[in-house]
């Protein structure tokens, strides 16, 4: 459960500077359909915190932006994603 946990805080870190970037918020919200009201309530929902990891890593601008910004590995918000729900990496063998 660390695991999830672990990613969880880094998913939340990414909502928080999804939320303080004024450019990049208003394509988060449209892409996922949440209003700024709903992003306290959804915030404690796994699914919903793989999301904002699914939307951070579109983009490898983002990613950097992220991972400088609260300094992490530029991998971890991959690492984060695959913990949680839905990030299993499909085999299609």
């Amino acid at each position: 459960m660390k695991k999830q946990e672990n990613a969880e805080t880094i998913a939340l870190q990414a909502l928080g500077w999804l939320v303080g970037n004024e450019d990049l918020l208003p394509v988060f919200l449209n892409a996922t359909g949440a209003s700024v009201n709903e992003l306290a309530k959804n915030a404690k929902q796994p699914a919903f915190l793989g999301s904002v990891l699914d939307f951070l890593v579109m983009d490898d601008a983002w990613v950097i932006g992220f991972c400088d910004s609260v300094n992490l590995p530029y991998t971890a918000p991959m690492q984060a994603r695959a913990a949680l729900p839905g990030g299993e990496q499909m085999n299609w063998t």
